[in-house]
């Protein structure tokens, strides 16, 4: 049999299923790896052994014939913005852990919702401070590190979640997408990283959601992987009295399954049907009203090898003319920042921020009920007017980042990560490096990141690292986008295996 560490996530859930792995053999291999791949890559801030491997042993111990979770046995980690029993929640903010962050009492609902499916939980990653930046470097712990160039960040904010599933200490993960969080570091990493669409996920996440930004999703090595994991993120959590369910409007048109899905795709059974998908290319970005965007030529050419690999794959594409409301940065500062306005901090807490969420928070702090209602209005007309735009095209090709992955410490280059005076250069730099990413979450509609090249930003002797595009789709389209990335990756797309 080939080795555990070699199987992709969905080969890794089939063994497991008939016996040819145990759970325990399992979680055994992934913590080892976790001890040795680690330290260089600050993935982990919580690593919970014991825990795993009680609940493999368990899992071990069913009787033949007794139900099992579609995930039976395979090892997971969540953010540590995520609720664990036992664990301590520090929301890497030093202003938690700095009055002792306390175990949790119970798991949150996405902690049910996997551990219902039959998963075994590793641990907590490394994550932003309250989740605010397309970056996992805090004041906790180590920052999150690029498997393939650890002199750059992971991205973020599921940093610690792609960084882990890249350097294999983790076959899949969930992350949370409130800005581009899944999709930034999937790209990042050279992973496939799919935001749902809004109300397809049953989601609870650590921050204030205004403008229902939020959705967990899939960060995968490919698409089967990205759409097991989706259809247990469908699924409805467990209520924490008696194993009720907790039931959720869902604004997603219903999918029985994206697994059996994607694997139609593969039977050549297209969810579009016989026709070409029209798929509109755009480079436009909704903060070019306030800031300087520059597409390296690193992103172009990302952007040109989906192109040529979607038309080779029999799609029409073309040109996209789209514009974009000059308010929309505005807008978007104001619903974004004001979850720090609501975080509830010990007392001191606020003195050990880092500069950018002090900033943040001072703002919040200032912005009336009515400019906060002012703002998310204008994100609901920019919604509107942006769906109806894309609905020209079946989907939207983007470049998934206009810069190679950045240097640690590039945000707030010239200060202290501490220092508020940095906070606009770090809040400008993130929206230049991920222009395309949290238009997405405004108008709620699906998207997936995918690597499409390989490239030496640094010359000859620098590490390779993955660049790629964003593909966005209609409303509930996520079954398409899956399959469009099953086509490329049957065609030759860079799958990633550590």
């Amino acid at each position: 049999m080939t080795g555990i560490g070699d199987l992709t996530a969905v080969e890794l859930r089939d063994e497991l299923a008939r016996g040819g792995l145990g759970a325990v053999e399992t979680a055994a291999f992934f913590l080892a790896r976790i001890e040795e791949r680690n330290p260089a890559l600050g993935a982990f801030v919580h690593v919970a052994a014991g825990r795993a491997l009680e609940h493999a042993r368990a899992l071990d111990a069913l009787p033949a014939g007794a139900p099992r979770g579609p995930l039976h046995g395979v090892p997971l980690a969540v953010k540590d913005l995520h609720d664990v029993a036992g664990l301590p929640t520090t929301y890497g903010s030093a202003a938690v852990t700095g009055a002792g962050a306390p175990a949790a009492a119970e798991d949150d609902d996405l902690v049910r919702v996997l551990d219902a499916s039959g998963a075994v939980l590793l641990g907590k990653t490394q994550v932003p401070e309250f989740g605010l930046n397309c970056y996992s470097e805090n004041l906790v712990a180590p920052p999150a590190r690029n498997p393939h160039d650890p002199s750059t960040g992971a991205g973020g904010s599921s940093g610690g979640q792609a960084a882990a599933v890249a350097a294999g200490m983790l076959p899949l993960a969930p992350g949370s997408d409130g800005g581009g969080s899944i999709r930034i570091p999937a790209a990042v990493c050279g992973l496939v990283g799919l935001k749902p669409n809004r109300g397809r996920v049953p989601t609870a996440d650590a921050q204030s959601d205004a403008a229902q930004l939020v959705v967990n999703g899939p960060i995968a090595r490919t698409a089967e992987d990205a759409a097991l994991l989706l259809d247990v993120l469908c699924a409805p959590a467990a209520g924490p009295a008696h194993g009720n369910v907790v039931h959720r409007a869902v604004g997603a048109a219903p999918q029985r399954s994206f697994l059996d899905g994607v694997r139609a795709v593969r039977r050549g059974e297209l969810p579009w049907g016989g026709r070409a998908l029209r798929i509109g290319v755009s480079t436009a970005s909704p903060f070019e009203s306030a800031y300087d965007i520059a597409v390296a030529p690193e992103a172009r050419a990302a952007l040109e090898a989906g192109v040529a690999r979607l038309r080779a794959a029999g799609h029409e594409v073309g040109d996209a003319e789209v514009a974009y409301a000059p308010e929309y940065p505005q807008a978007f500062f104001d619903v974004w920042t004001t979850s720090m306005g609501t975080v509830p901090l010990p007392e001191g807490g606020a003195l050990r921020l880092t500069g950018l969420a002090t900033a943040f928070r001072e703002r919040a702090l200032r912005r009336s009920a009515v400019e906060l209602a002012r703002a998310v209005a204008a994100l609901r007309r920019i919604e509107q007017d942006v769906v109806r735009q894309y609905a020209a095209w079946d989907m939207v090709l983007t470049p998934a980042l206009a810069m190679t992955p950045r240097p640690l410490g590039w945000y707030w280059e010239g200060h202290d990560l501490a220092d508020p005076a940095g906070a606009d250069q770090d809040y400008r730099r993130q929206c230049q490096y991920t222009p395309w990413t949290s238009l997405v979450n405004v108008t709620g509609l699906p998207a997936v990141t995918f690597p499409t090249l390989w490239t030496r930003a640094g010359g000859a002797a620098a590490p390779t690292v993955p660049m790629g595009v964003q593909l966005i789709g209609r409303p509930s389209a996520e079954a398409q986008l899956l399959a469009v990335v099953a086509q490329l990756e049957d065609q030759g797309l860079p799958v990633h295996r550590p």
